[in-house]
């Protein structure tokens, strides 16, 4: 592979989700899926035009197989992931009761996943990119993914490789105070940070939006990007800031993975040097798709659909003959 447009890394387990909203001890059918967070934004770049490497290490087990021939033909690199015999693939299992009531049940303590390492990354293949996204979900794994994602931190910065975090928190793998620790570690050398509102506000100890966002920024010159869920989303730089209003939905079918394609969005306007506000309208009309459709990467969409989402004249309920 020569250059590429975003390097992303981290763990995909293969997601069982039924399609009858019931308790998952009365569920006998499990479609098989798939579902990471850096699996989710590497498929909805390629979607949306772009090239991407992802790597992530993999159980030597038929699950394993299935996830990177997955996201392969999702058309992104997988050229460097590692398979392993000393853990397995994790898996995860999705309780839906109602549209609004999910449960997400992890089967990924001591996986395949957790065992990647610094020497596992090779800046030969990692500096090609032009972007660099990391998530709060792959240091939380085990102290060895931790120093990973130190290591690809370094190889991004030496390289002049623009950083997205993306915290994307996840308090069932570490404490609040590690998280917290490492969020803002990671989040000093990162260039855009994309954090929920309670993520920023559990980052900073603040309240208010806008303060949020001059904590996270600091003296620097960031990107920082508040999502703020069916309202849209707060943008702040050192020479702009502003609201985006977000897109009704109609019907929320499954929420788990609309962060994801909200970064694949900001991240590919970024790509495409677009200007701020018109970058964070698309990756708020791409959370809401997302959330219209079950599983994590289906409703994820190409840039042609997405664009056709935004257009004031667009009716969603034409029927296409």
């Amino acid at each position: 592979m020569n250059m590429y447009d975003v390097f992303t890394f981290g763990e995909t387990m293969v997601l069982f989700q039924p399609e009858q909203m019931l308790p998952l001890e009365y569920v006998h059918q499990f479609p098989k899926r798939i579902g990471g967070a850096e699996s989710n934004v590497a498929i909805g770049l390629t979607r949306l035009g772009h090239s991407v490497g992802w790597f992530s290490k993999l159980g030597d087990d038929p699950f394993g197989r299935y996830i990177q021939k997955y996201v392969r033909g999702e058309g992104v690199d997988t050229s460097s992931c590692l398979f392993t015999d000393q853990a397995p693939t994790g898996l995860i299992f999705k309780e839906q009761l109602s549209p609004e009531d999910m449960n997400v049940y992890y089967y990924r303590k001591n996986s395949a996943a957790s065992l990647m390492e610094a020497a596992d990354l090779k800046e030969e293949y990692i500096s090609k990119a032009k972007i660099l996204h990391i998530s709060g979900i792959t240091p939380a794994l085990s102290d060895s993914c931790y120093e990973a994602v130190m290591k690809a931190i370094a190889i991004a910065k030496k390289n002049q490789m623009k950083i997205v975090f993306d915290p994307n928190l996840r308090l069932k793998l570490w404490s609040i105070e590690k998280a917290k620790k490492v969020f803002n570690e990671i989040a000093a050398y990162a260039d855009v940070i994309l954090p929920g509102l309670d993520e920023g506000q559990f980052m900073t100890g603040l309240t208010d939006v806008e303060e949020v966002a001059e904590a996270l920024m600091g003296n620097e010159d960031k990107t920082i990007i508040i999502k703020l869920g069916e309202k849209g989303a707060y943008y702040h730089t050192k020479n702009e800031n502003g609201y985006v209003e977000g897109f009704p939905v109609q019907r929320v079918v499954d929420p788990v993975g609309a962060g994801d394609g909200f970064a694949a969005g900001i991240i590919s306007g970024i790509l495409r040097k677009e200007p701020m506000e018109q970058v964070v309208r698309r990756a708020n009309a791409i959370g809401a798709m997302v959330v219209g459709m079950s599983g994590d990467i289906e409703g994820l969409p190409t840039f042609e659909s997405v664009e056709r989402f935004m257009s004031p004249d667009s009716n969603t309920r034409d029927v296409k003959r």
